[in-house]
């Protein structure tokens, strides 16, 4: 078996195992979204569903991280072109399924990503240039970073694989990343810190705070997701590369970063990330301390808010270890070559 597959215990599992990373609120995190996953693939079991479309759990959902005020990001993903008659379901009818549900729901991000039906051609044919927008360019990222099906697993498995080999149709070389995925990743990453703004602006400082706390974090983390199995690539022949990114995006973007801490044996640094975030999901799933970081409006009510100091705090934690990976002896190379410029 290539060492790159799929195991049966996780990467976030091992790291664990070997170090003592304390990472156990990860791990509940993880079980709670599955049970929860499974609750939700029962509730549209209610609804006829057409084989090429699928409901796709994305943010905390899909990062298997879900805290009692996740949102109910989701999306009707069809494989294909877009048709003249409204697929099945159509999402007034899973936001309703999802706002019965016993268990809690939140609704969806208010930027207008999420609750939308969604053609797979777009997100493949749209890359670049004035036809790929902001909108399109996140649901295409976030549906390969941070995404899982809710029904017909296969139809995100396939549309997962159509962006990969489209990204990798013009240039694919041995034992080199793929420079097109890499740049659109780069270009997501910056997106996301632009964007970071342009809502402040937007929302007059409302909700700046938790904002800013998960970009220093679990948006970070999102982004090192992916960053570092297209870096891997330079270890492939041209021939293995689409299937190691399709394992690898399959994964919990949690157990991507884990496995490149495991493959490069930078076992210290590994453990201090995952430590970090940990206590930052604990921090967020406490009512209190979510609170406190959503009230604050802006700079000087963080630099009076405990729980905002230590989000910083466990942000430059995760800074350092994703660093020293980075440019450690085993990617220092292909970052410096690839990554900066």
């Amino acid at each position: 078996m290539r060492e790159w597959a799929i195991r049966m215990t996780s990467s976030l599992e091992q790291l664990q195992e070997m170090t003592g990373a304390a990472v156990g609120e990860l791990l509940r995190a993880r079980e709670r979204t599955a049970e929860r996953i499974e609750q939700r693939r029962e509730l549209l079991a209610a609804l006829p569903v057409d084989a090429d479309a699928t409901v796709v759990l994305m943010g905390s959902w899909g990062r298997r991280e879900l805290t009692p005020r996740s949102d109910d990001d989701y999306m009707v993903l069809v494989r294909g072109a877009k048709r003249s008659a409204p697929p099945r379901p159509i999402p007034e009818a899973v936001g309703r399924v999802f706002e019965a549900d016993p268990s809690g729901s939140t609704r969806p991000g208010r930027e207008g990503i999420f609750a939308q039906v969604v053609y797979s051609a777009d997100l493949v044919e749209r890359v670049g240039l004035d036809d790929d927008s902001n909108t399109n360019l996140t649901r295409r990222m976030l549906l390969m970073l941070e995404s899982v099906a809710a029904c017909n697993a296969d139809v995100l498995e396939g549309t997962r694989r159509d962006v990969i080999d489209d990204y990798l149709s013009d240039s694919v070389k041995d034992f080199r990343p793929p420079r097109f995925l890499l740049n659109d990743l780069v270009r997501y990453w910056r997106t996301i810190g632009v964007d970071f703004v342009a809502k402040d602006r937007r929302r007059a400082g409302e909700g700046w705070g938790l904002r800013n706390a998960k970009l220093r974090t679990s948006r970070k983390l999102l982004f090192a997701s992916g960053l570092l199995p297209v870096l891997r690539c330079h270890e492939l022949a041209a021939a293995q590369i689409p299937d190691f990114l399709a394992a690898q995006l399959a994964l919990p973007p949690a157990d991507r970063v884990a496995d490149a801490f495991l493959r490069y044996e930078n076992l210290i640094d590994g453990a201090a990330v995952f430590s970090a975030y940990d206590r930052f999901l604990r921090m967020i799933g406490d009512e209190q301390v979510r609170a406190e970081l959503a009230a604050i409006d802006g700079r000087a009510a963080a630099d009076r808010s405990e729980a905002f100091a230590e989000a910083t705090a466990l942000g430059k934690v995760i800074d350092r270890g994703l660093i020293r990976l980075l440019f450690g002896d085993g990617l220092r190379r292909v970052t410096e070559d690839y990554a900066i410029f």
